[in-house]
């Protein structure tokens, strides 16, 4: 028997492959499905079944395609109702793979679909327990995101504190929990980076799983503390209970060569936004203005999905040589299916054509201190989520989380400049492209961020523990 964790930083997703004698799942599929087709083609399985915990909110899943392509039943737990042909499992019904079995365990707490899935081997031992969002490592599943007229945020906190104590605190403690996601995902609050672990070791250091912890108690700890959802979460489940555009048709479209006075024409048109998907070196050298920075080796598709508010928006981009099918993969990872194509040959060719470059001024922390001591900063920025601000952060300084952006620019002066930084460097730079989009055009990023400003003698506040970040 073969189990194997298919971990996707960028997005903080697990996707679980299980297979014993010649037959295969899928569990929680990212949208592209070659991955899992050449899993299966390597160990000369068949795909048999495509198991969903629930309707995912932070990424869109590949199960109707992978359904399509290998003839697989796509399974989900009580109380789904998908646009599509699926098999609704019932409470610890049994499904085979090879010599192995998967039972579904109902655990309505994050939705009122969640489930789990507990695998048992050849020799009928409970070998793992496949929790989606219900239980993270060092977390749980927020109660949230599928609030209805008739169940509140704190229903579905109870509901999830009966389905950990009653469906998963039961069971071994050899048991190995594989979640759906680990630090970086939204669906939670305080994730480890760790992407597994016992049950065992969850009972000791998980705060939900404390046996102490009443149900009033666990209620108030887990609505307490949470930020809001990115605004691209009830867009992605509405696609995760459809069908959707076939992701090579989507590439196609994509990753289609645009000259530069192509690309110059459509990042014109009103309804087109121009992403810059390069390193942040690359970008503050210079870029198309007006385009936004959003790099593709940092969190790209969360922060596409948490700042891009149409998700039909009409994208082109720039990227890296040989990264263009990477970006469209990534943005349709989230939904955003509308890329048109990428500028091709890049800024040299862009410069070459006569086209205007926007340059972003930027600065090492030490130059930072020295215009500080100079008393020519007036106006610094912290975009880091409220967590890590309220750690530590310098004396005085303006906070203004990235995630609130399109509202809290309007706040600021056109006529002032800004000296903005983030924890290491990438998030100042997406605030500063998005603030020049929207005319403030005099900003500066602090070069390495908070880690690098915390090396100088600029004056902070005492650092706190936080156990938390919003």
């Amino acid at each position: 028997m073969t189990i194997e964790q298919l971990y996707t930083k960028c997005l903080a997703e697990a996707t679980y492959y299980i297979e014993s004698n010649g037959e295969a799942a899928i569990i929680d599929p990212l949208r592209e499905t070659q991955p899992y087709l050449d899993r299966a083609s390597q160990d000369g399985a068949t795909i048999k079944y495509v198991f969903l915990t629930h309707f995912h909110a932070d990424f869109v899943s590949g199960h109707v395609d992978l359904a399509k392509q290998t003839g697989a039943t796509i399974v989900f737990g009580p109380n789904a109702n998908p646009n599509f042909d699926f098999y609704s499992g019932i409470d610890n019904e049994e499904f085979s793979i090879g010599d192995a079995k998967l039972r579904l365990l109902h655990t309505p707490g994050h939705t009122m679909e969640s489930s789990c899935y507990l695998l048992v081997d050849e020799k009928d031992q409970e070998k793992a327990l496949f929790t989606g969002d219900t239980l993270f490592i060092g977390d749980v599943g927020r109660p949230d995101l599928a609030v209805k007229s008739d169940l509140t945020t704190e229903d579905l906190a109870g509901h999830l504190f009966d389905s950990l104590r009653n469906k998963i605190m039961v069971l071994s403690d050899d048991i190995t929990i594989y979640p759906a996601h680990g630090a970086g995902s939204a669906c939670g609050k305080n994730m480890s980076k760790e992407t597994f672990d016992t049950l065992g070791n969850q009972k000791k250091t998980n705060y939900a799983l404390d046996p102490n912890l009443t149900k009033d108690d666990f209620i108030s700890e887990v609505t307490s503390g949470l930020a809001l959802p990115p605004k691209y979460f009830p867009k992605n489940v509405a696609m995760n209970k459809g069908v959707n555009a076939q992701i090579d048709d989507v590439l196609s479209k994509g990753t289609t060569a645009l000259d530069p006075t192509a690309f110059a024409a459509l990042a014109k048109e009103e309804d087109v936004l121009v992403l810059d998907t390069r390193t942040p070196a690359e970008y503050v050298a210079g870029s198309v203005p007006g385009c936004w920075f959003i790099g593709i080796n940092g969190g790209f598709a969360p922060w596409v999905g948490a700042l891009i508010e149409n998700i039909d928006q009409k994208i082109i981009f720039i990227a890296s040589e040989g990264r263009e099918a990477e970006v469209v993969t990534r943005l349709a990872r989230v939904g955003y299916d509308n890329s048109l194509g990428y500028l091709e040959g890049g800024m040299e060719a862009w410069k070459e054509a006569g086209f205007d470059v926007d340059i972003t001024d930027s600065i090492s922390a030490k130059a930072f201190e020295r215009e500080i001591n100079s008393d020519s900063v007036h106006t610094p920025l912290d975009v880091r989520k409220d967590g890590e601000f309220e750690t530590q952060h310098i004396e005085g300084i303006l906070h203004f989380p990235l995630s609130k952006v399109h509202e809290n620019y309007k706040e600021l002066n056109s006529n002032v400049t800004y000296h903005i930084h983030c924890a290491g460097g990438y998030r100042s730079l997406i605030y500063a492209s998005i603030l020049k989009m929207y005319g403030i055009k005099n900003v500066v990023n602090i070069e390495g961020g908070f880690g690098a400003i915390k090396k100088t003698n600029i004056k902070l506040t005492q650092p706190v523990t936080c156990s938390t970040q919003s």
